[in-house]
């Protein structure tokens, strides 16, 4: 619990600070935005300034300087009207329409509309030209360019994440992996001898009534080493009765539980065929019992119910326990989470694991309320 909840930290800290990256390359960006805004603003009044010495030079005027500032603006576009609102010249435009005069009038309304105007005043009383320009090419890539490197690296954090959380799973899976099928390795030699020997006994006294227990309890084991081994690799799924299997748990429960704790198990007469490891998919089963028999502290009651649809069997395990908070409902199937003392927080992540990837059904927390319940549901296609 303490270690998903360190490793949640540390996730949560590492995206806040690409956030703070991204939100401070977003803020310098538009303020170098705006200080070339204002610089194209400075260049703008100086060129005005030289067209209107240019309109109102006389023939002892020095022209050099004042044509090489006209000249000098090949990058910011401009429209300069008349009082009239008439067209008088144009610069730096690329005209994408057959009108061209429409299409200049339409430009200079939305550089006014804008604030991009400059008023230019003549010598003669009542004449004046308005100076409309816009934002240079180069500044309007400028201004999108923040939003474009936030979104790279948007990207290349989520890409970033999804490797990781991959490599992380697929650590853990091999982890798993092997631990189960060492497990059943270990197993499968114990359990022969066990086989053996539970057979001399049997023919040593074929009257005694507790050899063919011990009997049951060797086949236990050689089924969970089964289980076991078939961890990490495709199982295969052959169609079963789902009522018969969810009694046989029902029956194995009540029997390893203790008189204070109840199990019924609630499924249609008419069989409910679905395709299913059995052993695996008992083993998840069993695994939900024995997690409701610690959270009701061995007292309690057990129900298994089965519903279906046209396309789906609904199986519910629930259990008269502690409850679990809303904020776990997805945290229970993280490897690793358990609210044991003693426990590797593992069963839960398999079951999904089992579930999800082995029977392509889902397997969630339908309901839970502290100190009253829990109900997992698992759904199967049919």
């Amino acid at each position: 619990m303490e270690w998903i909840n360190r490793t949640r930290a540390i996730k949560v800290a590492l995206i806040i600070i690409a956030v703070l990256l991204g939100v401070a390359s977003l803020v310098f960006s538009n303020y170098l935005v705006r200080d070339l805004e204002r610089e194209e603003f400075t260049r703008m009044e100086i060129w005005t300034e030289a067209m209107r010495t240019f309109n109102n030079a006389d023939e002892n005027t020095d022209l050099n300087l004042v044509l090489t500032v006209i000249k000098g603006n090949n990058t910011i576009p401009v429209i300069v009207l008349d009082d009239k609102g008439a067209i008088e010249s144009y610069s730096n435009i690329r005209i994408h329409d057959a009108d061209t005069l429409g299409y200049l009038m339409r430009e200079a309304a939305a550089m006014r509309e804008a604030g991009h105007i400059i008023r230019m005043d003549m010598n003669e009383p009542g004449r004046y030209y308005d100076v409309c320009y816009d934002d240079s090419l180069m500044l309007k890539r400028l201004a999108a360019y923040p939003y474009i490197q936030f979104g790279v690296f948007v990207v290349f954090l989520l890409m970033a994440l999804f490797a990781l959380l991959s490599m992380k799973r697929s650590e853990q899976n091999r982890v798993w992996v092997g631990l189960s099928k060492e497990t059943a390795h270990q197993l499968g030699t114990p359990i022969s001898s066990l086989m053996a020997w539970t057979e001399i006994l049997h023919n040593t006294y074929p009257d005694d009534e507790l050899i063919p227990e011990m009997g049951k309890d060797v086949k236990r084991l050689e089924v969970i080493a089964e289980r076991f081994s078939k961890i990490g690799s495709l199982p295969e799924t052959t169609p079963e009765d789902l009522g018969e299997a969810l009694q046989r748990v029902a029956q194995y429960i009540d029997r390893r539980s203790s008189e204070h704790v109840t199990v019924h198990c609630h499924v249609p007469e008419r069989p409910i065929t679905v395709r299913m490891c059995s052993p695996l998919f008992e083993w998840v089963i069993e695994n939900l019992c024995k997690n409701a028999i610690d959270a009701m502290n061995g007292e309690g009651s057990i129900a298994l119910h089965v519903a279906q649809s046209d396309e789906h069997v609904y199986i519910d395990v629930t259990d008269t326990g502690k409850g679990i908070h809303k904020s776990h409902f997805k945290s229970v199937f993280s490897p690793g989470f358990t609210t044991k003392r003693r426990g590797w927080g593992l069963g839960l992540s398999l079951a999904k694991r089992i579930i999800e990837s082995y029977h392509k059904g889902r397997i969630y927390v339908k309901h839970s309320e502290l100190s009253k319940g829990t109900t997992f549901r698992i759904e199967l296609r049919k």
